[in-house]
Formats: C-alpha cells, sequence, structure tokens
C-alpha cells in the first residue's frame, strides 16, 4: 500500500507541477510531459511487474485516446492531451477515468466563472452548439471555436487536472490509500 500511495504522490506532483506551468504559461511543455510518462511506467513496473506496466500503459493509452478528438477539433491543447496521457501512466485506466470526469467538471466551474465575469454568455453557447455540431458530423468547427481564435476565452485544463489530482490525491490519502 505504501510504494502505490507513492505512485499515486508521484502523480500528484506531475499534475501539481503541470497545473503550475499551464497557469503561468497556458503551456503544458514536453520536457514535463513525456518523462512523466515514462517515470509513470517505470515506477509501476517496480510496483507491479508485468502487470503495473501493463495498467500503465493502459492508463496512457485511454487517457490519449479519451482526449485526442477534442485536440483534433482544436478544442484542447497538445500539451493537455500528453499531460493526461502521463497521468494515466501514473494511475492506471480506472482511477484516470475518475479524475479526468472531475476535471471536466472542475474546468466546467472555471468556465462557467470566465464566461459570467467577461459576460459572454449569448457568444459562448452559440459556439458550444458548433462545436458539439462538429464532433458529430466529423467536419472542423469554424474558426471561432477554435484555440487559435485570440477573441476566445480559454480554460488552462491543466489547471483543471492538477486540481483534480490533487483532490483525488488528498481524498485517497485520508480514506486510507488508493483502491
Amino acid at each position: 500500500m505504501v510504494l502505490k500511495a507513492a505512485v499515486l504522490g508521484l502523480a500528484v506532483i506531475l499534475a501539481a507541477l503541470a497545473g503550475w506551468t499551464d497557469w503561468r504559461s497556458r503551456r503544458i511543455p514536453n520536457w514535463l510531459t513525456v518523462p512523466g510518462l515514462l517515470v509513470g511506467i517505470a515506477v509501476n513496473a517496480v510496483a507491479g511487474g508485468w502487470g503495473g506496466i501493463k495498467t500503465s500503459l493502459l492508463g496512457a493509452g485511454l487517457g490519449l485516446l479519451l482526449l485526442l478528438p477534442f485536440v483534433f477539433v482544436r478544442s484542447l491543447g497538445a500539451g493537455d492531451w500528453k499531460l493526461a496521457g502521463a497521468l494515466g501512466a501514473f494511475v492506471g485506466p480506472g482511477i484516470l477515468v475518475d479524475v479526468l470526469m472531475g476535471s471536466v467538471f472542475v474546468a466546467g466551474i472555471m468556465a462557467l466563472g470566465l464566461v459570467i465575469y467577461k459576460r459572454r454568455v449569448k457568444q459562448t453557447l452559440r459556439n458550444m452548439g458548433r462545436l458539439l455540431a462538429s464532433l458529430f458530423t466529423f467536419h472542423m468547427p469554424g474558426s471561432e471555436v477554435s484555440l487559435d481564435n485570440p477573441q476566445s476565452l480559454k480554460i488552462p485544463y491543466g489547471v483543471a487536472l492538477a486540481l483534480t489530482t490533487l483532490l483525488y490525491g488528498v481524498w485517497n490519502w485520508k480514506m486510507g490509500g488508493p483502491r
């Protein structure tokens, strides 16, 4: 149990570093995510042997697969995508699903606060409709919903992932360790 808690602790450290860099520069650099992925695989190999490697690779693959469509439609940055893969390498697919679901909720609260603060509720609802339509029709959305649009409001998703990973780590520490 101690080593599993240490693996989760390392995931929290990775998430905190990524969240901090995303907050400060709105980027999550490769020098953080790529070694994070490799360290996640390595510590799971030490903790669980071949089973740990399998869990780590499944977690990384799931994180990358689930968020890839959002990278393709330019509604999520590649650094955020790679961070999800690296976190998956640490925590495995089961915990990663919990963290991703929680991070969507946290990012939604962050976005709602920003949209209300900037008074852009109507425009945001229109853009959300366009983005959903593009996902279902397999067409790229217009430039108004792209991360490349300088007028679009942007939420640092790495911060949401970091907060959720931290909350998950604290919750499990209080409850006696990760499952």
